[in-house]
């Protein structure tokens, strides 16, 4: 297993991460125009490329796993592109493994922000929403005597004995 194919497959992860992020920024925009159709498909849209970058990922662990034996490297639990550059001997791969890496997690890093305002928004949109709705649902008065009992005598409440509120 060669190091170019390790740093192939991480330039492929790259351009799906970029693409995902193209996907969450347009998600923003849905969010706040709250056009739910067009949200709708994007998240089927992201679903399908979040599975495209498991394959990727499969793949990339795979490649680490096989370099790593082939070196003669004990492997950790999860093995990781850190190992395979300080494995690297040649310096212009390990140059370019740093390079993309350090990309990919820049990436990562700002989908991950991108991700947490997305959510924020929506949690955001859900309390409005249920704001709203109290607002519209008629409060349940009750009606009591001047010695605080009620007058009619219909609550749930006072139709239970006592027993029934042990749990």
């Amino acid at each position: 297993m060669s190091i170019a194919n390790i740093v192939a497959t991480l330039e492929k992860l790259e351009k799906m991460h970029k693409s995902l992020l193209e996907l969450a920024l347009a998600k923003t925009e849905y969010i706040k125009q709250g056009d739910m159709e067009k949200l709708d498909q994007l998240i089927k849209n992201e679903q399908a490329h979040v599975a495209a970058i498991n394959t990727l990922e499969q793949q990339r662990q795979s490649m680490v796993t096989d370099y790593l034996r082939a070196k003669g490297i004990a492997l950790t639990d999860t093995p990781s592109v850190a190992d395979v550059i300080n494995a690297a001997e040649n310096s212009e791969i390990k140059e370019a493994l740093v390079n993309v890496r350090e990309r990919l997690v820049t990436l990562l890093n700002q989908l991950k922000m991108q991700n947490d305002l997305n959510q924020k928004m929506v949690l955001n949109s859900l309390q409005f929403i249920n704001v709203t709705l109290d607002a519209m649902r008629p409060q349940r008065t009750e009606q009591f005597n001047y010695s605080g009992a009620e007058i009619r005598g219909n609550s749930e409440i006072t139709k239970r004995s006592f027993n029934e509120f042990k749990a």
